[in-house]
């Protein structure tokens, strides 16, 4: 009897006997961990060498033609059934194991930003691109080449695994995660997870199960930061227009100021997270970050126009922001005979891992960052995972790149030109993404 088959044999065996024995449950979950160690561990190089060439080519939303290109090339290598095109440029493939099982599916972005990368790196991004229609240089500044650069890993991992692992992996390479970048976010389209939601990510098969992660600078490298329940803000882009009646500034009766508006309008909403909201169920966030009006220092304008951003954690607290907003800057302008138009266009959806799923695989990430785990703050930020994690239960996770010798206060944010990537990190990602799989895949069965 050939060698191969006796192999697959014996592992359908292991997997039969695992899924009637928790005990034994557990002892082949542990050597398929161990094997998934010393399997990242052989590929670290070619991990790192995956980073390199993608953060040296970046590309922006929805443009992402050659990074999704490679991804491809490799997926099929590895044998797997790939799909491209996805939501414009976004890559997915299939790995079905050995015998009927769940489905997990596992998502990294792959899109760069209009920022200019500073020399030093051998590496460094020398790329230009077109934003919005108008040239820029383009970095990855929040480390989506080091997201892409895992989860290939990851798939070649589990890809030469396959024989001993139940159900289907789900592998999703998605674009346009900062937003696209060949029109504007407020155009009334959709990008990025949503447009791959939409177009049948997570169908065929549907995922019992979603993963991601996101490189983090607040960590040091290798240590992974977890949380349960709402993780990440949501994103509302703000606009008030303020319109009121030019005239002299030197007879401001005759007119009706916008500007004096505007500024009384800014103030108040201080009041929409200070009087209004439960802080005690959500944090809130308002903030007024642009106002633009007026001509000339003796005209009296006609409109004013603001734009600021609205991050919550909780649907209820995001509607109710929503209406104060409103009706603070539209009854402070009628009190002053101007009129506040307000538009409010929803980015993201607040973030939120499902609790179950968060203490099922948090002692899978302790492992894997060998103990190295920190239950993370609520972040500011936002992520367009939530709208996978809206359709399937699942866990966002954050992987610290700081390296160890740095202190975390100097490290520079993602979205700095001056963001770093320590390397040493990237292969305790993998071990995480593939660990969390395994033990879902093999323990659903004994659940």
């Amino acid at each position: 009897m050939p060698r191969l088959f006796v192999s697959f044999a014996v592992a359908l065996v292991l997997l039969s006997s695992a899924w009637t024995c928790p005990g034994r449950a557990q002892s082949f979950v542990s050597d398929l961990e161990q094997e998934i160690r010393q399997r990242a561990a052989q590929i670290e190089t070619k991990l790192i060498a995956w980073r390199r060439d993608i953060h040296e080519h970046p590309e922006l939303g929805e443009q992402e033609t050659r990074t999704a290109g490679v991804i491809a090339e490799h997926l099929t290598k590895l044998g797997l059934e790939v799909k491209t095109g996805v939501a414009r440029t976004g890559v997915i493939a299939i790995l079905k194991g050995s015998k009927p099982g769940p489905v997990v599916a596992l998502r990294a972005d792959m899109d760069a930003l209009p920022v200019k990368e500073p020399e030093g790196l051998p590496f460094a991004s020398k790329v230009k691109g077109k934003y919005l229609g108008r040239e820029v240089d383009v970095m990855h500044a929040c480390g989506h080449d080091a997201h892409t650069a895992i989860l290939m890993a990851t798939a070649e991992v589990l890809t030469a695994m396959k024989d001993k692992l139940p159900g289907t992996l789900k592998f999703m390479f998605q674009p346009a995660e900062e937003g696209p970048s060949l029109y504007p976010a407020f155009a009334g389209k959709i990008w990025g997870a949503r447009a791959m939601i939409k177009e049948g990510a997570l169908q065929d098969p549907k995922p019992d199960v979603v993963f991601g992660l996101h490189v983090n600078s607040g960590l040091p490298s290798g240590r992974i930061g977890y949380r349960a329940g709402p993780t990440m803000a949501s994103a509302d882009e703000l606009r008030i227009k303020v319109t009121g009646r030019q005239g002299h500034a030197g007879y401001p009766w005759r007119a009706v100021d916008p500007v004096t508006t505007a500024a009384q309008i800014v103030l108040g909403l201080q009041t929409v997270v200070s009087r209004r909201t439960d802080l005690m169920k959500s944090p809130t966030v308002v903030s007024v970050t642009t106002i633009n009006g007026g001509s000339r220092f003796n005209i009296v304008p006609e409109t004013v126009d603001m734009t600021g951003t609205i991050r919550t954690y909780d649907a209820g607290v995001r509607a109710a922001v929503h209406r104060d907003i409103r009706q603070i800057a539209e009854n402070i302008a009628l009190s002053a005979n101007a009129k506040a138009e307000v538009e409010i266009i929803e980015l993201y959806d607040p973030l939120v891992n499902d609790e179950r799923v968060t203490a099922r695989v948090l002692p899978v990430l302790e492992r894997a960052a060998n103990g190295d785990v920190l239950l993370n703050e609520r972040s500011g930020a936002s992520e367009d995972f939530s709208f996978m994690l809206n359709d399937v239960p699942g866990h966002f996770f954050f992987l610290g790149i700081v390296p160890r010798d740095q202190e975390l206060a100097t490290a520079a944010p993602n979205h700095s030109p001056n963001f770093f990537v320590d390397e040493k990190a990237l292969v305790v990602g993998v071990r995480a993404l593939a660990m969390a799989t395994v033990n879902y895949l093999v323990a659903a069965k004994t659940d």
